[in-house]
């Protein structure tokens, strides 16, 4: 029988806390980007919403060099502060700066003229986007460190998505309850956006430097980088993608994730045109639907989740969760779209909203806490197969695929904007100012169209095959392993 696994350990509270709370900068920027980005650009400032999608597909494709190199990068960095620390603490300020300038163009934007504000969201975004790279692989990397434990890292996993959920809820705070209300002009005034961002800059600063020095204790407990060739950035990039993808497991779940979160992208982008003249919500609406229903499902998901996953499997709560999500997002728009559901802006059609958005955020947290922790399985089974830990090149990954919301996503929804005709300008304020068959046309495009492909990703996830039992087996032979590889440096160095 093998000695016992020191990395088979329950994580001090303090520190599951700091790197919980670290996901909140990422929930703080996502729903920001993926909710007002679109609607401001497009809406507000009247760029073309196939060229506001098209800068944040460009600042997309950045990503999916960036996301791996920060990934390969803090693999194989050593300092006294470990792999992922450092790049967590240099993150933070340019963060904060290229967000606030995403939100901030140049005051004469007629000036600007289309390219130059094209210009302008491309570089913002491709620099926001970088700066949280830099931040949040090495991050999602540390948090499959902390521990080999199968159900702590469900609980790990809890931590951040309670967080990432509090993200989501502190935007629609800000947004809809103060900064985007009514009577400072709601969402088509220009003027607001400026102070909205500067205030998530400041909060994104203070949780990502928390977190940090919140989970530095952990560092003699996380795994060194094992010595390599001396290579460039590129070739080392290179072969750190390479091998992760020869990993079945890890191809399965990526290609999943990505299908579904170009869908939930596509659905972000077009929140607002959905709430403001599709159901014709007021602000209070708008806030009560994205914190009472989405992110009081998510935070009741957290809670639930870890339990029901001892029980159901990992696997099957990212597929009941994927599938959940997608028949919510059909269900109404199809029910109003038959003339089914209570007439607009009325209570009764509220509370039949409200009910829908608290149903897919409590089974999609279970997807969501369960994909993370399987990531973190699937880096033990690559570890057993090659003898090198790469946390940062899945996550890296990862991170790609949920930027893909609001970048491949955006860029599919301002497309489909221009597609079906939409019309542009702060003085489109009511459904009243849109043409019947145009909003007939959004809802189509918002509910059944792009919910339809979900079944691409509940197909690939079918597929992953990495189960509790066959992860314990990997675990124990890689107990083994680290025990033999101690035994033999003891030796060397005892001659």
């Amino acid at each position: 029988m093998s000695a016992e696994n020191p990395k088979d350990r329950l994580v001090p509270f303090p520190s599951k806390l700091a790197f919980g709370v670290g996901q909140f900068a990422e929930g703080l920027k996502n729903t920001a980007f993926s909710l007002f980005v679109l609607f401001y650009y497009n809406q507000v400032l009247e760029l073309p919403g196939t060229l506001a999608g098209l800068a944040l597909f460009i600042a997309l494709l950045f990503d999916a060099v960036t996301d791996p190199l920060a990934g390969s990068l803090s693999d194989n960095w050593k300092s006294k502060l470990g792999r992922r620390h450092p790049f967590m603490y240099a993150s933070a300020v340019p963060l904060a700066l290229a967000f606030a300038g995403l939100f901030w163009p140049p005051g004469d934007i007629k000036a600007l003229g289309e390219w130059g504000l094209f210009a302008w969201l491309t570089l913002f975004a491709i620099l926001t986007r970088g700066a949280m790279t830099l931040y949040h692989v090495p991050h999602l990397a540390l948090g499959a460190e902390m521990t080999d434990n199968y159900n702590e890292r469900n609980r790990i996993v809890a931590y951040r998505q309670f967080f990432a959920a509090l993200g989501v809820a502190t935007v629609s705070l800000v947004g809809f309850g103060y900064f985007f209300a009514d009577a400072r002009g709601g969402r088509t005034d220009v003027g607001n956006y400026a102070p909205f961002a500067i205030t998530l800059g400041v909060m994104m600063v203070a949780t990502i430097w928390y977190s940090a020095w919140g989970t530095r204790k952990e560092v003699p407990h996380l795994s060194e980088p094992k010595p390599k060739p001396r290579r460039n950035v590129v070739a080392q990039l290179g072969l750190d993608i390479t091998a992760g993808f020869t990993n079945r497991s890890f191809r399965w779940l990526f290609s999943g994730v990505l299908v579904v979160f170009v869908m939930a992208g596509v659905n972000s982008a077009l929140d607002l045109y959905i709430y403001q003249y599709f159901w014709e919500l007021v602000d209070w609406q708008m806030l009560a639907l994205n914190v009472g229903g989405t992110v009081v499902g998510l935070l009741i998901g957290v809670f639930l989740a870890v339990p029901l996953l001892r029980f159901t499997g990992k696997r099957f709560g990212v597929i009941l969760g994927t599938a959940v999500w997608a028949i919510c997002q059909v269900i109404p728009v199809v029910l109003r779209l038959l003339d089914v559901l209570p007439a607009n802006a009325t209570t009764e059609l509220f509370v039949v909203l409200f009910t829908f958005k608290l149903v897919q955020g409590i089974i999609l947290q279970l997807a969501y806490i369960a994909f993370g922790s399987m990531m973190a399985d699937v880096a033990d089974e690559h570890e057993l197969a090659s003898g090198v830990r790469q946390e940062g090149i899945f996550f890296g990954a990862v991170a790609f695929s949920a930027k893909a919301t609001s970048g491949f996503g955006t860029f599919i929804g301002g497309l489909g904007l221009d597609v079906i005709g939409w019309p542009r300008g702060a003085n489109i304020q009511t459904a009243a100012d849109v043409p019947p068959e145009t909003l007939v046309h959004l809802g189509l495009f918002y509910g059944p169209v792009v919910a339809g492909c979900a079944i691409v990703s509940l197909w690939c996830y079918k597929h992953y095959s990495l189960t509790r039992e066959r992860h314990a087996q990997i675990l124990e032979a890689l107990n083994v392993r680290r025990q033999e590889a101690e035994g033999s440096a003891a030796m060397a160095s005892g001659r």
